[in-house]
C-alpha cells in the first residue's frame, strides 16, 4: 500500500497488478476492477473467464460501465438509469476505510432489477456510507443481464449471469485482503433478483456465514428448462440469429430489441407466471432444483437477516396498496421470507425478520425497492425517485441511521435490534 502525493488517491497491489483508487467521503473507492474478461465474441453466452493481469498501475478512480439493458420497468418508481453500458462490464467496485492488515468484515452486494436491469456501479449502491460507519469493506459487482446473461439454449451452459456473481465472489476471496478485508468473513447481501440469486449461489456452495436477503422473489420460482428454452428460441429468432455462433457476432442492441418483439412479449404473457423474461433456469447443472425445493437446504446454511416491504407490488403496473395486491406480494415475497427465517431458526441459525413499512406516498406506499436508499444511505442518489416524493428529510435521515446500525451489527456478527424470528421488526 502507498499513498500518492495527492492525499485523495491511494495505490495498492492485488494479484492482477497495481491499482489507484480515490477518496469517497471517509473511505477509498476503487472502481471498475475487472474480475473476468470481457464476455464478447466467442466468450458471449459462455461462463466467465478470470481476468488477466495488467502492466503498470490501473486507474480505478472512475466508474465503469454497467451491463447492456433496456430502461428499468421500475423507472417510474426509482428513477432513471443513465450510466454508460457495455458488454465489457464484468467489473466490481470496492470501498475500504484503509488498505491495511486489519481484516475487516466484507459485504458483497448483488443488485436487483429482475435480471434485466441495474448494476453494481450505480450511485444508488454507493458503499461509502456503510464502509465508513461500519468499518467494513463493501464490494458491488456487475453481472450480465437479460439474454446476454440468462439465455437458455439446451446443450450450452445456462445461468452464466449467476456464474458471473460466483466469479466476482471468488475474486473477493482471493483479493480482498489487499483492501483491508477478511476473506473468511464475507456477508452476502442482495435485493430482489440479487436476493434470489443468493439462494441459487448457496445451493451451489455453502461458503457464506451470513446473508442479508431483501425482497427475494422466491414465490415466483425459477424457469423450467423447457419454458426457458422456448422463450430463448423466440428471442434468437427475433434477433435474426441463425444459431448461437451467429448470435455471438450480432450487436448487443439486437438482443435488447428482440426482448420487445411482439412474439416474445406474447409468449411471455401466455406463460402467465408473472415472471421476468429472463431469470434463473432449472437446467440440472448450474441450478439443480426449483426455488421451493432449495429453500429448506439453503436456509440452514447461514445466519440470516431477511425481510420484505409492506406494499411490494405497488411498484409494478396493475397493482396498488390494497388487500388484493398485498396478497400477491405476500405470496411472492413475504411468505417465502418468513419460511426462510423459520427454517434457519429451526437449524439453530440466527434469524432476524423485518418488514419495511415506511410509506411516504399514497401511490407507491412501502413498495418494492423503497428500503434501498435507507440501507445504503444514498438519499441524494434517490432524490428524484417518485417513491420518496415529498418525504421529510429529517425522518429519512433518522431511518437511515436506524437501519444502517442494525445491518452493520449483523454484518459484524453482533445482535441487531431487529427481532429474532418469529418476531417481526417493522421500520416506519
Amino acid at each position: 500500500m502507498s499513498t500518492t502525493p495527492d492525499t485523495d488517491l491511494l495505490s495498492l497491489h492485488i494479484q492482477q497488478g497495481a491499482l489507484t483508487g480515490r477518496r469517497d467521503g471517509g473511505v477509498y473507492r476503487f472502481s471498475a476492477i475487472p474480475f473476468a474478461q470481457a464476455p464478447v465474441g466467442d466468450l458471449r453466452f459462455k461462463p466467465p473467464v478470470p481476468a488477466g493481469s495488467w502492466q503498470g498501475t490501473r486507474d480505478a478512480t472512475r466508474p465503469g460501465p454497467i451491463a447492456p439493458q433496456l430502461p428499468s420497468r421500475l423507472a417510474n418508481v426509482m428513477g432513471d438509469i443513465h450510466n454508460e453500458q457495455s458488454e465489457d462490464c464484468l467489473h466490481l467496485t470496492v470501498w475500504t476505510p484503509a488498505a491495511d492488515a486489519k481484516r475487516r468484515p466484507v459485504l458483497v452486494w448483488l443488485h436487483g432489477g429482475a435480471w434485466q436491469s441495474g448494476g453494481g456501479a450505480l450511485d444508488w449502491y454507493n458503499g461509502a456510507a456503510l464502509a465508513e460507519k461500519g468499518d467494513l469493506v463493501v464490494v458491488t459487482p456487475n453481472y450480465r443481464l437479460a439474454a446476454l446473461g440468462w439465455l437458455h439454449v439446451p446443450g450450452e451452459t445456462a445461468n452464466v449471469g449467476l456464474l458471473d456473481q460466483e466469479a466476482a465472489i471468488q475474486w473477493v476471496v482471493e483479493n480482498i485482503e489487499a483492501f483491508g478485508g477478511d476473506p473468511e468473513n464475507i456477508t452476502l447481501m442482495g435485493q430482489s433478483a440479487g436476493a434470489t440469486s443468493i439462494a441459487c449461489l448457496m445451493a451451489r456452495q455453502a461458503r457464506y456465514p451470513r446473508v442479508i436477503v431483501q425482497s427475494a422473489s422466491m414465490g415466483r420460482g425459477f424457469w423450467s428448462s423447457a419454458d426457458a428454452a422456448s422463450l430463448a428460441g423466440l428471442v434468437l429468432e427475433a434477433a435474426g440469429a441463425k444459431d448461437l455462433d451467429h448470435a455471438r457476432t450480432l450487436p448487443y442492441s439486437t438482443f435488447l430489441k428482440a426482448q420487445q418483439a411482439p412474439q416474445v412479449v406474447q409468449a411471455l404473457k401466455e406463460k402467465g407466471a408473472g415472471r421476468a423474461l429472463f431469470s434463473p433456469v432449472v437446467d440440472g447443472e448450474v441450478i439443480a432444483s426449483d426455488a421451493a425445493d432449495i429453500l429448506p437446504e439453503v436456509a440452514t446454511q447461514a445466519d440470516v437477516l431477511i425481510g420484505y416491504t409492506q406494499d411490494e407490488m405497488a411498484a409494478f403496473p396493475g397493482f396498488d396498496t390494497g388487500p388484493a395486491s398485498h396478497a400477491v406480494g405476500d405470496r411472492i415475497f413475504g411468505a417465502p421470507s418468513r419460511q426462510w427465517a423459520e427454517y434457519a431458526a429451526r437449524a439453530g441459525r440466527k434469524a432476524y425478520l423485518y418488514r419495511f413499512d415506511y410509506a411516504p406516498t399514497e401511490c407507491f406506499g412501502a413498495c418494492h425497492c423503497i428500503e434501498l436508499p435507507f440501507v445504503f444511505g444514498t438519499l441524494c442518489a434517490f432524490q428524484d425517485a417518485p417513491m420518496l416524493h415529498a418525504a421529510p428529510a429529517s425522518h429519512m435521515e433518522g431511518l437511515v441511521d436506524t437501519m444502517q446500525r442494525q445491518w452493520i451489527d449483523f454484518i459484524r456478527g453482533g445482535a441487531p435490534e431487529t427481532s429474532v424470528f418469529p418476531h417481526l421488526t417493522t421500520f416506519k
